[in-house]
């Protein structure tokens, strides 16, 4: 038992140190601009469990951090993400060693015992802990500083929920936003401030038919800032971080981000995380009705080709792959 802990702690010391690398964070102090920089562009900039949970650490640091006013959050290579590392994920929730799943929630592999498979709460929990800031899913709307989204290439899944939450929102014209969960099994937790962001009509569209809206699309519903081409990406992000660091004291952003916290809590933002995760945690009950993909198939006929098979069902500019998308039929 003891060899197994031991093995397990190890296991979990590599994946901080490999979520380091995949989360980089720089700050200028003479601007007050911080940079987070998603780095794992051979996965599509998905983070791991361990490098979810850094970026919600540093999001908290720099909230406090004095020289830090401005926070761009980017990616890495030719997207800025395709959401979490779903085979991780799944990897956990189906790991007959607690330890891997127990991670997740900070919390080490001989503290406690996770609830049992088929329990509500073995799969609840983690629909729950998505709307704490903590888990690093809704941790923008807690940022006391401004945070711009630069995006480019893919925005989905978890990235798209960085997006939503971000103050402002700077996208290549090539940008596709959405949730492949939308086509594999139905739920987000972000749905309710998505639905309130983008409009109830456009963001039904999104979910029913599952297919990724375009840059200039989210621009007209008003999910972005501005839409510029790739090659100007990087300085349009910078010319509007430099605008609002240069704009009001720290204090006094801080004193409108409560104003614009209290307003979204009017609205529900929070309340929203909570009813999207319940209903996330009894997603899994739903009975097909054909050959709708669900989740429990394709981890036996392999996560990636089911994905890809189910995408090439719908027209072109229907599918969520941007290889797919060229595909004619």
């Amino acid at each position: 038992m003891a060899r197994s802990v031991n093995n397990g702690a190890r296991a979990r010391a590599r994946e901080r140190a490999a979520a380091e690398k995949m989360i980089r964070y720089d700050k200028d102090v003479e601007t007050r601009i911080a940079t987070i920089t998603f780095d794992r562009p051979d996965h599509l900039n998905a983070p791991t469990i361990a490098a979810r949970l850094r970026y919600a650490d540093l999001l908290h640091r720099a909230s406090i951090d004095d020289d830090v006013k401005v926070l761009v959050i980017r990616g890495e290579g030719e997207d800025f993400g395709s959401g979490a590392d779903l085979p991780e994920f799944l990897e956990a929730q189906n790991d007959p060693d607690p330890g891997h799943l127990l991670s997740e929630y900070r919390i080490g592999p001989d503290e406690v015992r996770y609830p049992p498979r088929g329990s509500f709460r073995h799969g609840a929990n983690i629909g729950a802990w998505y709307g704490n800031s903590a888990a690093g899913c809704r941790s923008l709307q807690e940022f006391k500083k401004i945070s711009i989204v630069e995006v480019k290439g893919y925005c989905y899944g978890w990235h798209f929920y960085q997006a939503t939450d971000a103050d402002l929102v700077i996208s290549s014209d090539d940008a596709l936003f959405g949730h492949p969960s939308f086509r594999y099994y139905g739920w987000g937790p972000r749905m309710w401030t998505w639905a309130q962001t983008m409009g109830l009509r456009k963001f039904q569209e999104m979910v029913f038919t599952g297919r990724p809206f375009t840059a200039r699309e989210m621009l007209d519903c008003n999910f972005l800032n501005k839409v510029v081409a790739r090659e100007e990406l990087e300085d349009e992000t910078a010319k509007y971080a430099l605008a609002c660091a240069r704009n009001r004291p720290v204090d006094t952003v801080f004193m409108q981000k409560v104003f614009f916290e209290v307003m979204k809590q009017q609205q529900g933002e929070y309340m929203g995380s909570l009813l999207a995760g319940m209903f996330e945690s009894i997603g899994g009950h739903a009975r097909p009705d054909g050959d709708e993909l669900m989740l429990a198939q394709a981890r036996e006929s392999g996560l990636s080709n089911s994905v890809k098979s189910n995408d090439d069902q719908f027209p072109p500019e229907f599918r969520l792959s941007k290889s797919g998308r060229k595909k004619k039929g």
